[in-house]
């Protein structure tokens, strides 16, 4: 039987817009993720950020934003978070983001202010965590300290899990699998999310649920094929 804590993680939510998408027009299969806490609020009329907003969240999104159209598409994210320190980001991690956090009724991959915030706050939580676990300060992760970190925050994968997420970031080479930020915010944001979406299915966090085939593809498709 599982222990209680690992439905119990301290990683960075997932933003409140993935939580709105709806199964068959009702609200009966939803992707119930915990409400991001804001402290940014942003003018939903103008589009415009809110003279709270972090003087560096409005300059990266403005600078990349070079239409003007007041969205950032797949390269001006791109270059957004490179203005940001984040830098080197993979075309599959920034189409993973835009997938995650674009809004809901938008079938575009694209993000406005609001979700730029969402995102970029997010990150910052998430590298903090990475830096705290690349001890050697290499600039990437071991498979040791992913699952040091993973137990951190309240997961506790088997060796089976860890060893398949790591091997998706296998370069073929025959050498050891180490993560860089992007490859780890990745993957910390799939089991959070699977792990989130299983824990709607079991409320007594027993472990185990029953759930329908359905339910079980739009728990999982979304976080295999949205981004490749």
């Amino acid at each position: 039987m599982a222990s209680s804590n690992a439905y119990a993680p301290s990683a960075p939510e997932l933003p409140e817009s993935f939580g709105q998408h709806q199964y068959d027009g009702e609200n009966r299969y939803t992707y119930a993720y915990p409400l991001y806490q804001q402290t940014q609020q942003l003018s939903s009329s103008s589009g415009m950020f809110s003279p709270e907003t972090h003087p560096q969240i409005v300059r990266s999104f403005e600078s990349a934003d070079r239409d003007r159209s007041g969205f950032l598409e797949e390269s001006e994210l791109r270059q957004a978070l490179s203005l940001s320190g984040y830098e080197g980001i993979s075309n599959r991690t920034i189409r993973f983001l835009l997938f995650i956090y674009k809004s809901p009724g938008d079938s575009l991959l694209r993000l406005g202010p609001k979700e730029y915030v969402e995102l970029w706050n997010c990150l910052a939580q998430w590298r903090v965590i990475f830096d705290r676990y690349d001890r050697d300060r290499t600039g990437k992760i071991n498979a040791t300290e992913l699952r040091d970190a993973f137990f951190h925050l309240g997961y506790m994968l088997p060796t089976s899990v860890l060893q398949l997420i790591i091997s998706q970031f296998d370069d073929g080479t025959g050498n050891a699998v180490d993560l860089c930020f992007d490859s780890f915010l990745e993957c910390g944001m799939i089991v959070k999310g699977l792990t989130e979406k299983f824990k709607e299915n079991d409320p007594g966090y027993t472990g185990y649920a029953t759930l329908p085939y359905d339910v079980f593809m739009l728990m999982v498709i979304p976080f295999v094929v949205s981004y490749d």
